[in-house]
């Protein structure tokens, strides 16, 4: 039994072009109240049950977010649809299945690489993937890994199509140069707002013109859907800026700072180096390493390779084990921050003095960061005194190669 349904009504406008598009990439950022992800939920639900063979993947960084999100998203698309008693929609394993064909939608995190890399489906093709706060995979390698996932040849009629769907982020994330930058029939990129949203109240449009009028640098985010941060941001007095650093290194009162986030498989180790004037209050971000999967060898031969072994090196000191690796392969310099209970707050407490000038060549992921570190926010939207816990490994890497300048001298005997 067929059952019509009128994209007017269910979805409204703004959205007609998202709906028709077969190319293989479809991209969409856009503000609060865009109708972006229950968008993207209705169109997964309404297809599959048009493309008896086609079965989907749902990725966020973390599994264990999609419970609450687009699991629970996709089971709404099922009642605003009316065909609720056609789906199941499971907790263990979380997925959920089209009873007449048993085609499948599945639920994936990045933070589970063999999950990712181990798709497999009973009927049909997998055709399509969903990623949802896509601003959240900041490797971009992790994505490529699904793409690839999504391949194989499928009957006349099927295609393959990847959909995109987050809010505005900051704009040297790899997204906007990847589909916002170029032009490609393969690539529908767009951007959406609440103003074609027809569902709001008027009680919330008028948040939004109280928005604009009191806090324009939020309402070009959240309202408007453009790049950048709202509100929030850790760090505000930085830039980017190309210098010399060894000439900036022969000024008096500077000395050269080291600092080493350990990371392994989801996470970078990341080694940001410094050059900070506590009286000018001045900090010169002048090189990093950022990269995942490196030994505690791998690190070692990079310090050396960068001429960096006989420097004085702050390191993670939740790894011991590695601190004592890296001594044992010829970094003999290299010691653990003193951490403490309130050691995150003010590590950032000391930075925010600074002057901070990154690198413009030399430091893009510190740039990334700095970027995107933002408050954590309550259920009302207050800003709490701690960070979010992303975005923040070479970042924790430069807080730890502060901490003798923030403590002062120390002496050893």
């Amino acid at each position: 039994m067929s059952k019509e349904i009128s994209l007017q009504q269910t979805i409204g406008k703004g959205y007609a072009d998202f709906w028709r598009f077969r190319g293989r990439y479809r991209v969409v950022k856009g503000g609060r109240g865009s109708k972006k992800s229950v968008t993207a939920a209705i169109y997964l639900i309404y297809n599959m049950m048009r493309f008896p063979l086609a079965n989907t993947l749902v990725v966020r960084k973390t599994f264990n977010t999609h419970k609450d999100s687009t699991w629970a998203q996709l089971k709404w698309a099922t009642h605003r649809l009316g065909v609720s008693h056609l789906w199941t929609f499971k907790k263990s394993p979380l997925e959920a299945v089209y009873k007449p064909t048993g085609q499948k939608i599945l639920f994936r995190g990045l933070d589970d690489p063999m999950g990712i890399t181990s798709i497999t489906v009973d009927t049909g093709f997998l055709c399509w993937a969903w990623f949802e706060e896509a601003y959240q995979i900041l490797n971009e390698d992790d994505f490529d890994k699904v793409d690839m996932s999504i391949r194989g040849e499928l009957p006349q009629g099927y295609f393959k199509q990847l959909t995109l769907t987050f809010n505005p982020w900051n704009e040297k994330h790899w997204l906007k140069g990847r589909f916002f930058d170029v032009s490609s029939p393969n690539i529908l990129a767009l951007t959406t707002n609440y103003q074609c949203n027809e569902f709001l109240g008027d009680d919330d449009r008028a948040l939004f013109e109280w928005m604009e009028l009191n806090k324009p640098k939020r309402y070009r985010v959240e309202g408007k859907g453009e790049w950048g941060i709202a509100e929030g941001a850790v760090y505000e007095n930085w830039r980017e800026e190309d210098f010399d650093w060894r000439a900036i290194a022969k000024l008096p009162g500077y000395q050269a700072v080291f600092g080493l986030d350990f990371g392994y498989t989801n996470d970078p180790s990341a080694l940001v180096c410094s050059l900070i004037n506590k009286e000018a209050r001045k900090l010169y971000i002048f090189d990093e390493h950022y990269e995942r999967g490196m030994k505690n060898n791998d690190i070692a031969a990079m310090i050396k390779r960068k001429g960096y072994a006989k420097e004085r090196i702050i390191a993670d000191s939740s790894e011991p084990k590695s601190i004592d690796e890296l001594y044992d392969f010829g970094i003999y310099r290299i010691e653990a921050a003193e951490k403490g209970p309130d050691s995150v707050r003010a590590g950032i407490d000391f930075l925010q003095q600074f002057e901070i000038i990154v690198h413009k060549f030399n430091c893009p992921n510190v740039s990334v960061e700095l970027a995107s570190y933002v408050w954590k926010q309550d259920k009302t939207g207050r800003f709490l005194r701690e960070p979010i816990g992303e975005f923040n490994h070479a970042l924790d890497g430069l807080r730890y190669s502060v901490e003798r300048i923030r403590k002062g001298p120390t002496f050893s005997w």
